[in-house]
């Protein structure tokens, strides 16, 4: 039976959990997620996760943090000046916002602490320092064309 290996695009149906149990993503209700293998195209845990696997197996898998998003990185935390934000906004810790950067490029942070005059925002990614679970099904497998060479 054929088995997944690197180079290989496969469709996984999966359940992403934290270790206490919490759910953070799921396929379910949705087409399963396609890549390559060994793209780059998921976190690396993910990758090699799948390797070995046939259709139709499911498995659980343990993905320690620095094969998923990394620890969180203290030059990702920064101090945003209260009277940046608008006068009808109420910053409460867990807030999720949207900032740019100087080149007009959008990314998430999360605010981590509301100080007297300023807002410590958090733009680490919102599973870094995390240990992750997946529960994962594998539905297809569409291996590369293989060359064959004729004497």
């Amino acid at each position: 039976m054929q088995q997944v290996k690197k180079g290989d695009t496969v469709k996984v149906h999966y359940h992403g959990k934290l270790t206490d149990g919490t759910t953070f993503d799921s396929s379910e209700g949705r087409e399963p997620l396609e890549f390559e293998v060994g793209s780059g195209m998921v976190i690396s845990g993910f990758d090699n996760g799948v390797i070995g696997m046939t259709p139709g197996e499911k498995k659980t898998i343990n993905i320690p943090v620095d094969e998923a998003y990394g620890a969180k990185q203290d030059d990702l935390f920064m101090e945003f000046p209260m009277d940046k934000f608008p006068p009808d906004m109420k910053p409460e810790p867990g807030m999720q916002l949207n900032m740019s950067n100087g080149s007009g490029q959008n990314f998430p942070v999360v605010i981590s602490e509301v100080k007297e005059d300023a807002v410590v925002l958090d733009a680490n990614h919102p599973l870094a320092g995390q240990d992750l679970i997946f529960d994962l099904e594998l539905v297809n497998i569409d291996a590369p064309p293989s060359l064959i060479v004729m004497p």
